[in-house]
């Protein structure tokens, strides 16, 4: 309120005191200044006159009048109603800050608004209904923020509106009916709310409908017509509903239709053949139904088919052969239906094939020794059927495979030793239930990358082999149910399993079982009454110490007494420091050496003190905590907006120690967790030379710096081999920035922030995510319409790492004109007349001819990473090898 009477008072006096042409200027930077100093915007040199030139300022051209402000990202807080008063704004962004309370309803003031963004805010109550008097409003979003009630029926004046976003929030009550009349509508994003009834049935009728987004409401009803009738959309996402009745066969008409999501409602009914229309398909998914009849050979015809999923319907019959034809298809899971038949060979020569995943039908005959075929192949799910015959040998050919599920058939035969080779074998091995005999090979203990191993419910016979202590990565194991003799090997992860998972083996002893191997098989016979006598010598012993115990306790107890009756004074401001001490839920070091070095209370002391914290991310701050050992780490708390995973522990704390084994050069691991109240902290090891970031943009900087491209070229590479290697291992990192690559004593890059893309895993189009997956100017631009993590959003993400390593440059800066970030800027190299050398920082191309051309051919690779179509980027292991051949070369 005192900056609201400051601010009419400098008003009245400029317009009493001025001349209306200087007048006009004079309260503009009023304005300017009134709101920098309300939202302490730390960037504004409030001392300088030229308003226009200050950071997230656009000007008319004669300076006189600000047409666009951009806030964006800086974490602000405060009353914005201030910034009503530019009368002339046409672009407003004021998303991915703290502000909170209501919206302004005074922002409906500013008619010449064009673009209005209040993203990923806190701004809660009701959308303000004076928004429906922005008539020249184009773009809205309101999304992520804590809105309720229902969209406003002033608003179907918007007859300019094209992008209309509105997800995550709490919105509810029915789609009104008008929106179906906004003739321009391209883009309608509600996804994430409580919306209920039917979606518009003329819906996408009277407008060009590109995207329309809805997953996770309550929404009921059918699946419009209207939404097909133009044949222009692209993106259909309605996953997450209470949608009945069919798939319209009008949905064929839409060629450009690149993504359908439908899963997890109650469609009924098949597929309709027009499907084969759509040449764009990418993804289908409409798994979770009561979807029947036969899949459809139509989807043959989608050659850019990507990802198929079907589980969990009604399907019947076999597969079709034609699939073999889908050269593009990665992922075929048709899990949870009542298919039959071999298993589809035809699929097998798809040659990019990832994940098969098979599991719970009816498909009956042998596994075909040309499983593998396909050499890409990671997820291979083929339980809960009826396949017979034996395990071919040819399964070690599977080289490439994360996780193979054979469990709850009808094999036989032994298990072959050829599985020891798959050597990537890290997720599952599971071929319980089964009727598989012979020994157990020694060859898995050579599965040094795996955490989950089930052999149980078979005939399988002999000792559990030593030689299975080279699975060192194994938490989850279960014999159970064998034919297992002799001693269980002594292995960490075998005694801190249930004894359930040995259970069932009348010949096996030991830890964590409860019979005793000697007792089993009779040894030390003549030691029985030895044994009597100890255990009668120690039982004396005992009593004794106990006796002598209760004594000291009591004394102690009495002189504590004394002691406390003497210092309660004193302890008076102490009480209050130790009620206000969080108490730790959860924690553990996975590191063995590290647990005596690491204090988790002096870890919890160090996170609530905001002078530790190192740096502020997407999804958690980072912090400085110095142990009382001497040690340093690095803290992760993750911020309140993704707490759900706290609801999962278990599961979670399970995938940290997974992760904890997670082994590569260019990856951060964590080395322990700490839980208290509802606050997750992930440690790390502290990395002196900071971030890559800082190196790059704060390090360059310095009188003292010299230039060294084969650090940076190393570093490129080092981040894009960490990249690869999670894509090998199905991981899709979140937040990929030169942020969160770390750097080590040796300038060697470790990718962070690896644990959170693991715990959070959001599935296509339907995850809860409650922060945008990435950091701005990493995002690709397909993102901004699927709202999906991919392998080619993250080469896009890392091609802007590589071109800020070339050029020295922020991924968004003023300096590149507006609405033009570093990969608009570099790409627009040639339309401004501007050769490839003019690009790279020329404090390093400039220094030697081998430098620069490594440079030049390092930004070809850049180019490619960076295209605008997903399709055309080059996957991470295929950048990893043509930036070694740089250095080759």
């Amino acid at each position: 309120m005192e900056t609201l009477r400051l601010f009419t008072a400098l008003l009245v006096g400029l317009l009493l005191g001025c001349q209306l042409g200087n007048s006009q200027v004079l309260l503009e930077k009023a304005i300017v200044e009134a709101i920098g100093k309300e939202l302490e915007i730390s960037v504004w040199d409030l001392n300088t006159s030229n308003f226009c030139s200050w950071h997230g300022i656009s000007c008319s051209s004669n300076n006189s009048m600000v047409e666009r402000l951009n806030l964006s990202g800086f974490r602000l807080q405060g009353n914005v109603t201030l910034i009503s008063e530019l009368k002339a704004l046409k672009w407003l962004d004021l998303s991915n800050n703290n502000f909170h309370g209501l919206i302004p309803s005074a922002f409906g003031n500013l008619s010449q608004l064009q673009f209005l963004d209040l993203s990923f805010n806190m701004f809660g109550n009701y959308i303000p209904a004076e928004f429906g008097r922005l008539k020249n409003l184009r773009a809205l979003n309101l999304s992520n923020n804590l809105l309720t009630g229902s969209i406003p029926d002033e608003l179907q004046g918007l007859e300019n509106l094209q992008y209309f976003q509105i997800f995550t929030n709490k919105l509810n009550g029915s789609i009104p009916m008008w929106i179906g009349n906004l003739t321009n509508l391209r883009v309608f994003a509600a996804y994430e709310n409580e919306f209920s009834g039917d979606i518009p049935v003329n819906l996408g009728l009277h407008s060009e409908l590109l995207l329309l987004n809805l997953h996770s409401n309550l929404l009921q009803g059918t699946i419009p017509e209207s939404i097909f009738a133009m044949e222009k959309l692209e993106f259909l996402i309605l996953t997450n509903n209470k949608l009945t009745g069919i798939i319209p066969d009008s949905i064929g008409n839409c060629k450009g239709l690149s993504n359908i999501r439908i899963g997890n409602n109650k469609l009924i009914g098949g597929i309709p053949k027009a499907i084969g229309n759509i040449t764009s398909l990418t993804y289908f998914e409409a798994d979770n139904n009561t979807l029947s009849g036969e899949i459809v050979s139509e989807f043959a015809h989608c050659a850019n088919l990507t990802l198929l999923n079907l589980a969990s319907n009604g399907f019947s019959g076999t597969i079709p052969p034609e699939f073999g034809q889908l050269n593009n298809l990665q992922e075929l899971i048709v899990s949870g239906n009542n298919l039959f038949g071999e298993i589809p060979t035809s699929v097998l020569r798809c040659k990019n094939l990832n994940k098969l995943d098979l599991s719970n039908n009816k498909f009956n005959g042998t596994i075909p020794g040309d499983i593998c075929n396909t050499s890409k192949l990671q997820f291979l799910l083929l339980g809960q059927n009826s396949l017979k015959g034996e395990i071919p040998r040819e399964i070690g050919n599977c080289i490439k495979l994360l996780e193979l599920q054979m469990g709850s058939n009808y094999l036989t035969g032994i298990i072959p030793t050829e599985i020891g080779h798959m050597k990537n074998l890290q997720i599952s091995l599971n071929l319980s239930h089964n009727h598989l005999r012979g020994l157990l090979p020694k060859d898995l203990g050579k599965l040094d990358k795996l955490v989950s191993l089930d052999v149980s419910n078979n005939q399988l016979s002999g000792n559990i082999p030593l030689e299975l202590k080279g699975m060192l990565s194994l938490i989850e194991v279960n014999f159970s149910n064998n034919q297992f003799t002799g001693p269980i090997p002594t292995f960490a992860p075998f005694e801190k399993s249930l004894n359930s998972s040995f259970l069932g083996n009348k010949g096996l002893c030991g830890e964590p079982l409860s019979s005793d191997c000697g007792n089993i098989y009779g040894y030390e016979h003549n030691g029985y009454h030895h044994r009597v006598s100890y255990r009668l010598i120690l039982a004396v012993v005992g009593s004794g110490f106990a006796v002598f115990v209760s004594v000291t306790v009591v004394v102690l107890l009495f002189m504590m007494r004394e002691k406390q009756e003497e210092t309660t004074k004193e302890a008076g401001n102490t009480t209050d420091e130790i009620c206000s001490k969080p108490v730790i839920v959860a924690g553990n070091v996975f590191v063995e050496n590290l647990k005596q070095a690491i204090d988790f209370d002096a870890v919890v002391k160090a996170v609530r003190k905001d002078s530790n914290k190192i740096s502020t991310g997407t999804f958690s701050d980072v912090y400085r905590a110095d142990m009382p050992s001497g040690m340093i780490l690095s803290v992760k708390s993750l911020k309140s907006m993704d707490k759900t995973i706290i609801h999962h522990q278990n599961k979670m704390i399970r995938e940290l120690e997974k992760l904890s084994k997670l082994c590569h050069d260019n990856l951060t691991r964590p080395i322990g967790f700490a839980i208290y109240e509802d606050v997750v902290l992930l440690l790390h090891q502290y990395y002196a030379n900071g971030t890559l970031a800082q190196f790059l943009h704060e390090s360059s900087q310095r009188p003292e710096y010299e230039p060294d491209w084969p650090t940076r070229l190393s570093i490129a590479i080092g981040v894009a081999e960490g990249l690869a290697f999670l894509h090998h291992v199905a991981i899709i990192h979140l937040d990929i920035s030169s942020g969160n690559v770390f750097l080590d004593s040796n300038f060697r890059p470790l990718v962070g922030e690896v644990e959170i893309s693991r715990l959070l895993d959001p599935s296509r189009g339907t995850a809860s995510i409650s922060a945008v997956a990435g950091s701005f100017g990493y995002i690709p631009p397909e993102y901004a319409y699927t709202m999906q993590v991919t392998a080619p959003g993250n080469v896009y993400s890392y091609g802007v790492i590589l071109l800020e390593i070339l050029t020295s440059r922020l991924p968004v800066d003023e300096a590149f004109g507006e609405g033009v970030d570093l990969v608009r800027w570099v790409h627009g190299a040639s339309a401004r007349g501007e050769t490839p050398e003019q690009i790279l920082d020329a404090r390093l191309s400039t220094n030697s001819f081998a430098w620069r051309k490594e440079m030049l051919a390092a930004l070809k690779v850049a180019l490619m990473c960076t295209d605008t179509t997903p399709a055309k980027r080059p996957r991470m292991k295929k950048v990893a090898e043509m930036l070694q051949e740089v250095t080759q070369s």
